[in-house]
């Protein structure tokens, strides 16, 4: 709840005229020039300056909360980018690696199936006499 009373419904009563009518209240009673009217003006008048205040306040902290959420997320941004250059860099070396492994091992590979492979002559053990 938000802290607010609701008044509760006058019960109505029957006029002279036979109409039926709510019962006026006691603010509508009470005289303008009384000291409990005075004194309970001034006391709504603080309220009301307290509660302007405090939504002032708040509407402050919220918009210098959205201004840090900004400068962060800007900051947040321009590391996004920077990582996302680092990754593109390092994807190219990896890539230049990786295919510079690959060319040197077919280069390798081809070396190996054009030499010749010797034949190998297998000599049966001496025997002893």
């Amino acid at each position: 709840m938000s802290g607010k009373k609701m008044a509760p419904k006058r019960p109505d009563y029957e006029g002279s005229d036979g109409e039926s009518y709510n019962k006026p209240s006691k603010r509508a009673r009470m005289e303008k020039d009384t000291d409990e009217y005075l004194k309970r003006r001034e006391r709504n008048n603080i309220a009301v300056k307290k509660s302007r205040e405090r939504s002032r306040q708040k509407a402050k902290e919220t918009i210098e909360q959205v201004n840090r959420l900004r400068a962060e997320n800007e900051m947040l941004e321009q590391k996004v980018q920077i990582l996302s250059k680092e990754l593109s860099v390092l994807k190219d070396l990896f890539l230049a690696h990786a295919g510079s492994v690959a060319q040197s091992e077919r280069a390798i590979e081809e070396s190996e199936s054009r030499a010749p492979i010797p034949d190998h002559q297998y000599s049966s053990p001496k025997q002893k006499h």
